[in-house]
């Protein structure tokens, strides 16, 4: 049993007009074999979340903890982050012109597992992968990101979820722009993924949709930096009824 520890959590971000809290005291506990669905209005901070569980540079832990069966993770950089085993799905995957799909995700195995995977197995799996999330095998030889469709782009965050098998997924949005064939094989991919038992998943959302096709342990609602409430899978059907309106009038009084 692995355990993601997020306490008290603050996060700043540089803005022209000096530095901005974003976080402002998030506490979250995800376990393996949990998926914890976090929904909110745009601009209440979930992918700042996300990005700071990564390490991503632009954002700044002014206080609080993040920790990973006990060990601080705030201290690591990027690449040791995701070698403790902590993944993020991207709202916006970015382009690598030059770097193919097929060497990009080899480096990535070899980086994280410490050695390189055998070739001949290492070409069956990616091929099974992407046939997994409907990508056919010369998909590998394209550039990453590069001139991929939105679908193609999240489809094949999904490969690199099941390749790497990492302990905890951070999915940042990973439904956005999806059409419904879309959702549903890259839902189908995280469900494999966590239905191994002992794998944690942190589902960022807006949008009630991919809840139907994967079902939350717990439900949190973010809003102005916090999380405002949670509960169960019933919060996301309220959500989908009544919105975010008496989350939003609560926290500006």
């Amino acid at each position: 049993m692995s355990t993601l520890e997020i306490k008290d959590l603050h996060v700043s971000v540089d803005t022209e007009e000096g530095a901005k809290e974003i976080l402002k005291g998030v506490d979250l506990t995800v376990k393996s074999g949990e998926v914890h669905a976090i929904m909110g209005p745009n601009g209440s901070g979930k992918s700042t979340l996300a990005y700071s569980i990564a390490g991503h540079p632009k954002y700044q832990v002014t206080s609080g903890s993040v920790t990973l069966d006990g060990i601080d993770i705030l201290s690591m950089s990027v690449d040791q982050r995701a070698r403790a085993g902590l993944f993020l799905a991207m709202q916006y995957p970015v382009e690598v012109p030059g770097v193919s799909v097929a060497n990009f995700l080899r480096t990535a195995k070899t980086a994280i597992d410490g050695e390189a995977p055998k070739l001949r197995t290492w070409i069956k799996d990616v091929n099974e992968a992407l046939e997994r999330v409907t990508l056919d095998k010369e998909f590998a030889q394209r550039s990453v990101n590069e001139g991929f469709s939105g679908g193609e782009k999240k489809r094949h965050e999904i490969a690199q979820l099941e390749l790497l098998n990492p302990t905890f997924a951070v999915l940042d949005e990973t439904d956005s722009g999806l059409d419904i064939d879309a959702l549903r094989v890259v839902s189908d991919g995280v469900n494999r993924y966590s239905g191994q038992g002992d794998r944690g998943v942190l589902l960022i959302t807006h949008y009630t949709r991919i809840l139907r096709y994967i079902e939350p342990d717990f439900v949190h609602v973010f809003v102005a930096g916090r999380v405002a409430d949670q509960g169960g899978k019933e919060l996301a059907d309220e959500l989908e009824a009544n919105g975010y309106d008496k989350y939003v009038k609560a926290a500006a009084l």
